[in-house]
Parts: C-alpha cells; structure tokens; sequence
C-alpha cells in the first residue's frame, strides 16, 4: 500500500505520456525535409506501413483541449487543406504499392473535411498504397457533429472503427469546458455507426475537469460501458494554459485537486474493471476478447502517438500538419502551423521541419521504456542500467514498483504511477520536465 503523502508527491510530478522516447519537445531542425526524404528512401519494398492523417479544424474549441487545432466557421479553409493533403499524398509516390495495415485519421474534428473530401482522400490512398491487408481504418469523432450521410460515407470508405468523445455526461461539467453533449447524442452517434456496419467503437472520458466529481466520473463511466464500446480510454485532463492559451476561459478555482484527481481516476478503473472491461496499460480498457486486451494479456501490446494499439508496422507516415512519422532511423514532425505546412506542400517539398534520429541508447531505453508502459513489467541489464535499478529500488519502497533481481513489476497501486517508474529510463526529461503533465 502507498503513503498517501507518497501518492500525492507523485501526483504533481510532470513527466510524458510517453508515446514515443524520446518525446517531441526534444525534437530539433537537424531533421528536415531532406533527412526524412532519404529515411523514406531507404525503407525496404517489404516493410509495412501505418498511415495516420491529422485535421486540424473544429467547428469550435473545447476550452480542455490541448491537441494542435484551431476553430473555423467557414468552408473555405478545410477545403484549402483538403487539397494539400492530396498534394501530400502524391509526394509518397516513392512508396507506391507498399502494404498499408493500419489508416488512422485524427484531430482536430477529421470528420469535418465532410463526405467529398474523406472519400477524395481515401482514393488518392488506394491508388498509391496496397490497402489489401489493411487490418484496421479508425476515425476520432464528435458525437455532435454526426449525421447519417456522414456515417455512411464512413462506412463507403471502409471505416472499421470509430472513437466517440464522450469526456463527461454531466452538465454542470459540460458547461465547465465548452462542450455541452447532451448523453443522447453520444447514444445516437453509436447507434448510427453500428447501423452503418461500423461495429467497433472506442468511447473517449476524462478526469480531473472543472466542477468534476468522483460521482460524476463514476457515472459517466456507467453510461460509457452502457454503449457496449469494445474500449475506453480515461485520460486525466492536463492544465497547460501557457500552452494552449484558450484554457485560461477553465475557472482554476474549480479544478479538482491532487486529491480528488487521483480518487477519479481509481473510482473510474475500478467502476470499468467491475463491469466487465480489463484494464490495459496506463488508461486503457477493453473487453477481454478484444485484440487490444489480447495483445496486453500476450504481451504484444504497442504504444504510438495515438495511445495503446496493436499496430506492429515497420514504419507510421504521418500526414497533415503538425503529424509526427516515426521510422527506422527517427521521428520527424510536420510544421505545426497550417501556414507553413500548405507552403511546404504547395512547393512540392515534405512538411517536416523538426525530429530526431536515434541513437542505439534511444533504441534500448525506448523499447524499456514501451515495455513498462505496456506490460508493467521489464527485464534490465543489470549491469547497464545501474543507477536506473538504484531508482527504482527506491520506488519499490514507496510501493510502486517491486525490484526481484533485474525485473521490475509495477504494482496494482503503482500503476497509476506507471510514468513515473518510465521516466527512469528517460535521459532527455531534466530538460523538459515542465512542458509535460502531472503525472495523474
């Protein structure tokens, strides 16, 4: 059992979500267009790709949301972007015919390019990637913004999976960041998905927003798993106003504490864990036959910018602005800004203008690193990593971690900690510590 003293020390540590190692805000200039040209250049006929496509548009701004988008009211600039994405399509044409299992398309609200230019795209694909064994095609959606024209042009395009955000069902909290969805529309969105043929669905909830409570948590966890979604993913909503600015409309008055973020995030695990869903990594749950709970229990479990996945491919492409690729040889990120993505593109030159390539040391930490993340356990070379077993023996006091030998096991009450027992292994993160969240 952790010291509640422990437990909230731990809490207000920053440290990354850890989608990749190292983490984006150590990416540099030193790796450009042209590197990534040369990177994409040597990836062998065989390997196997994952593609994922950024849109960064919404109707309007959830006051939480920290992803990179922006609010537009007009057509005009969503249909601008449509045009460069086909644009950067066509730039891949040196990849032409590879394999192509996984298709991802995120926001932003990506449903916002509308019916024409989500099935534009998909052809501009089709025609220069082998989508034959294409194991999943997933989109991010807002229940708000769904109509049965759009769900089946979803359904034409051959959409598998669909994630709804559903954050929170209570309307003191929906009024709290912006985003005022009633339930029904969440209920409606899946019914018309599944009537679509789009049967695989993820539910997307919070924690830690204004005016939340553990009973609203707790509940809205109730009517999550009520939609019979194969996952749901809880995230802990991160404050970073001096990063997204539109966060200071948030009252910080009435954000819940230490406390009370770490009471939401147990009372809502154990609510999913006991209506059925196995916990899988840091913020993940599925039904035990789902492939994502089979990958946990086999240990195949992969972590990338999209969270928890089974997405095995060589190599993920990402496509749009401010989209990370991660191949063989590094990372590379596309220009955040809009701006400078479309002239990129317009000028017939990839959009990347920063990332990083691995050393061997970035190679091993990483795969520690996922594996932790991941399995909640991981076997170290003792002899390397030294000082990092040293650290985790302290953890193992606090009760976090158990240390037996050379492996190391989270335990049930560390695994909200899970991140914090990661960033042993992180050499970047006293550079960068307070660009990331609180650790629960």
């Amino acid at each position: 059992m952790t010291d509640p003293a422990i437990s909230l020390a731990l809490a207000e540590r920053n440290v990354p979500r850890y989608t990749s190692y190292p983490t984006a805000p150590h990416f540099s200039a030193a790796v450009g267009s042209e590197v990534y040209a040369e990177w994409l250049a040597a990836l062998p006929h065989e390997a196997s790709l994952s593609l994922y496509i950024h849109v960064p548009f919404c109707t309007e701004l959830c006051f939480y949301c920290a992803c990179h988008t922006r609010a537009v009211r007009k057509p005009e600039p969503v249909e601008a972007y449509a045009k460069r994405l086909v644009e950067e399509i066509a730039l891949f044409d040196g990849l032409r015919d590879r394999k192509l299992t996984h298709l991802h398309w995120g926001g932003g609200t990506p449903s916002i390019l509308g019916p024409h230019w989500l099935e534009t795209i998909t052809a501009q694909l089709a025609s220069l990637f082998d989508l034959s064994v294409l194991k999943e095609h997933a989109i991010e959606l807002d229940p708000r913004r769904l109509d049965p024209p759009l769900v089946h042009t979803l359904a034409d395009i051959g959409v598998t999976r669909a994630s709804l955000g559903m954050q929170d069902a209570s309307s003191h909290v929906q009024q709290a960041i912006g985003r005022v969805q009633p339930f029904r529309l969440v209920e409606r969105a899946a019914d018309l998905l599944r009537a679509a043929g789009i049967n695989r669905l993820n539910i997307d909830l919070m924690y830690g927003l204004p005016s939340q409570t553990a009973r609203d948590v707790a509940r809205n966890a109730e009517l999550g798993a009520s939609l019979d979604p194969q996952r749901l993913a809880l995230f802990g909503y991160a404050h970073v106003p001096w990063f997204k600015t539109h966060q200071r409309l948030i009252d910080e008055a009435t954000l819940p504490g230490l406390n009370e973020r770490l009471e939401q995030a147990q009372v809502a695990a154990e609510t999913l864990t006991g209506l059925g869903y196995q916990a899988v990594g840091l913020d993940h749950f599925a039904l035990a036959n789902d492939e994502l709970a089979v990958a946990a229990r086999e240990k195949r479990l992969r972590r990338n910018f999209q969270g928890y996945t089974v997405d095995d491919a060589d190599a993920l492409v990402g496509l749009g602005a401010s989209a990370i690729s991660r191949l063989p040889q590094g990372f590379v990120q596309n220009a955040t800004d809009v701006a400078g993505y479309a002239r990129a593109v317009a000028a017939g030159r990839f959009a990347s203008v920063k990332g990083l390539a691995l050393s061997n040391d970035d190679r091993e930490r990483g795969a520690l690193i996922e594996r932790l993340m991941c399995d909640l356990e991981v076997t170290v070379d003792a002899d390397r990593f030294t000082t990092e077993l040293a650290m985790l023996r302290k953890m193992a006091a606090q009760g976090i971690v158990r240390v037996d030998d050379n492996h190391v096991t989270v335990t049930q009450t560390g695994r909200p900690f899970v991140r914090i027992a990661a960033s042993v292994f992180d050499t970047y993160l006293a550079a960068g510590a307070k660009r990331h969240s609180l650790a629960v």
